[in-house]
C-alpha cells in the first residue's frame, strides 16, 4: 500500500465505506484507516453475547422508500421486515394494558407533539423543543412518553433540541428492522473495501501542499482527506489538526454533539412472551408516571431477547449506574407486564455504552437550539482538501445510517470534481 494514495479516508463506518467505494470506483487510490478492530462504526450487529443477532446500533431502515440500504439489502440476501402498525404495538402502563381508546390519545398526544415542534422549526424558530412543549396545553397522562420518544429520536431530551434542526430531518412511517442485523448489512456491503484497522489517525496536517495523515501506523500523504469520525471526536480534541480547525468550524462541531441512546438486552431460556414475530412494546411506569419509560423489542423464539432502548438523561442517568442497574431496570419493566417468574428465565444481559466508545463518543448528532445551521458549515471542504462526511453532515437523514452513507458518497463527489484522479 503505497503511503501516497491519493485520497485518506479517515472512518470505516457507513460513511467511510460508502465514500471509498465511490472514488474507487472512479479510478483513485484511496486508503482506509479506522482506529477500532472492525468496520462499520456505529453500526454493529452481535452475534455472540446472546446468542442471537441484534445490532448494538442502527437497526432500522428508515425512510425506506428511499433508503439505498433498501437495494443493497435485495443484493445481499439480507431479511427485512416491514414493521407493524404503530396501533399494533401494545402500550402497557404497569401491567394494564391501554384500552384502545388510551392508547390512540397517547399516540395522538405524541403526534400532536411532534407536529408542533415541527411546525415551530418549519417557521423558521430555532428554539428549544421544550419551549414548543411547554407551551402548548398538552395531556399531562403522556407527558413522560412524549419526552421519552423526543429523546430516542434525537439522542437528546427536548430542552437541547433545535426546532429548525428538527423540523429539517425527512421524515416517514416507513422504518424496517433489518432482521439479519443493519450492522451485518453495511459490513457486508463494504467487505470490498481495503481497510486498516486499528489505526487511529492522530493529526491530520493540512499545512502543505498534500495532507499528512499521521498515524500510530506511520504517516501518508494525500491530495485530499475526507474525514466521517464522529462530531464528538472532533470537538473533544481526538482527532487534531495542523493548523487548528477555524473556529466557525470547530463552534460547528460542538453544537452537533452525539446524545445518549443506549440498549439493554436480555435473553431467556425458554418462551416467555408467547408472540410468534417481533413485537414492539412501550411500558410506562404506574407507581411513577413521570419515570421515562422503556420502549422494547420483544423477539420470539428458541432463546427469545428483548432489546429495551433508553435515552436522553434519562439513558445515561441509567448506564452511569452500571450494567446491572440497566438489566435489574429492564427487568423490573418486563415483571410488571409478563410476571415476576420472568426473573427465574434469565439467561442473559447485556448493555451498549455508545458514550464510552473513545472513537465514537455517543449515539447520534442533534443540532443543539440555535444552531441548526452547523450542519451547511460542515458540508463545505476545507482548503478544498479536507472534506467531512458522516450522519451529521446530511441536511435531511441526519442520525441515520443511509444518511451517513449519501454523505460519504457525497464527499466523493466532491473529492473527484477537485481532484480528479490522473489518467492510467
Amino acid at each position: 500500500m503505497t503511503a501516497e494514495p491519493d485520497v485518506v479516508v479517515v472512518g470505516a463506518g457507513a460513511a467511510g465505506l460508502a465514500a471509498a467505494q465511490a472514488l474507487r470506483a472512479g479510478g483513485a487510490e484511496v486508503r482506509v484507516l479506522e482506529a477500532a478492530g472492525r468496520i462499520g462504526g456505529r453500526a454493529f450487529t452481535d452475534t455472540t453475547s446472546l446468542g442471537l443477532p441484534w445490532d448494538h446500533g442502527c437497526h432500522w431502515l428508515h425512510h425506506a422508500a428511499d433508503n439505498p440500504f433498501v437495494p443493497i439489502a435485495d443484493r445481499l440476501g439480507f431479511a427485512y421486515r416491514r414493521t407493524e402498525a404503530r396501533a399494533d404495538r401494545p402500550i402497557y402502563r404497569g401491567a394494564r394494558r391501554l384500552d384502545a381508546l388510551e392508547a390512540t390519545a397517547a399516540r395522538a398526544e405524541v403526534d400532536a407533539a411532534f407536529d408542533a415542534v415541527r411546525a415551530a422549526g418549519e417557521n423558521g424558530e430555532d428554539i428549544p423543543a421544550a419551549a414548543v412543549l411547554a407551551a402548548r396545553a398538552g395531556d399531562p397522562r403522556w407527558a413522560a412518553l412524549v419526552r421519552n420518544w423526543f429523546a430516542l429520536m434525537s439522542a437528546q431530551d427536548p430542552e437541547r433540541i433545535s426546532c429548525v434542526d428538527y423540523a429539517a430531518y425527512a421524515d416517514s412511517d416507513d422504518n424496517w428492522p433489518v432482521t439479519d442485523g443493519y450492522g451485518a448489512l453495511i459490513a457486508a456491503s463494504g467487505a470490498d473495501v481495503p481497510v486498516t484497522l486499528a489505526c487511529p489517525v492522530r493529526r491530520l496536517d493540512w499545512s502543505g501542499p498534500k495532507v499528512k495523515v499521521e498515524t500510530d501506523q506511520g504517516t501518508l500523504r494525500a491530495r485530499a482527506v475526507i474525514v466521517t469520525v464522529s462530531t464528538e471526536v472532533i470537538a473533544k480534541g481526538r482527532l487534531g489538526f495542523l493548523p487548528h480547525l477555524p473556529a466557525e468550524l470547530m463552534d460547528a462541531f460542538a453544537a452537533l454533539p452525539l446524545g445518549v441512546a443506549e440498549k439493554i438486552a436480555l435473553s431467556f431460556d425458554r418462551d416467555v412472551f408467547g408472540i410468534s414475530t417481533p413485537l414492539g412494546v412501550t411500558a410506562l411506569d404506574a407507581g411513577m408516571p413521570e419515570r421515562s419509560p422503556f420502549n422494547f423489542q420483544l423477539l420470539p423464539g428458541p432463546r427469545p431477547a428483548a432489546i429495551g432502548h433508553v435515552a436522553g438523561q434519562a439513558g445515561l442517568d441509567l448506564l452511569r449506574a452500571g450494567p446491572q442497574a440497566m438489566a435489574d431496570a429492564a427487568l423490573d419493566a418486563l415483571c410488571a407486564i409478563f410476571g415476576a417468574d420472568l426473573r427465574q428465565r434469565v439467561r442473559g444481559h447485556f448493555n451498549t455504552a455508545w458514550v464510552d466508545e473513545p472513537y465514537i463518543g455517543g449515539a447520534y448528532s442533534c443540532a443543539l437550539p440555535g444552531q441548526a445551521k452547523a450542519r451547511d458549515l460542515l458540508y463545505e471542504p476545507l482548503a478544498e482538501r479536507i472534506f467531512f462526511a458522516g450522519e451529521a453532515i446530511h441536511r435531511t437523514a441526519f442520525t441515520t445510517a443511509h444518511g451517513a452513507h449519501l454523505s460519504g458518497q457525497a464527499a466523493a463527489a466532491r473529492v473527484v470534481a477537485l481532484h480528479p484522479p490522473a489518467p492510467v
